[in-house]
């Protein structure tokens, strides 16, 4: 179920990234996984790194970038 801020939202979302939780900043219906560039829909959004402020589209493209990076998310 889509929140209040997601609503009706249409384009690409700008979302602040906390731990455990997530903060929209433009409303919008997806973000983009920083890894494949694959749209995610916010309702659908389990992955995302705080320190790096991005959005993954699954544990395979979290773990990519931990491999890219070096650094835990």
């Amino acid at each position: 179920m889509l929140g209040r801020f997601e609503r009706g939202a249409s384009g690409e979302a700008v979302v602040e990234y906390g731990d455990g939780t997530m903060r929209v900043i433009k409303p919008g219906s997806f973000v983009r996984c920083a890894v494949t560039g694959e749209a995610i829909a916010l309702d659908a959004l389990r992955y995302w790194s705080a320190t790096l402020q991005e959005a993954y589209a699954s544990p395979e493209a979290v773990m990519k970038r931990l491999a890219e990076t070096g650094r835990p998310g």
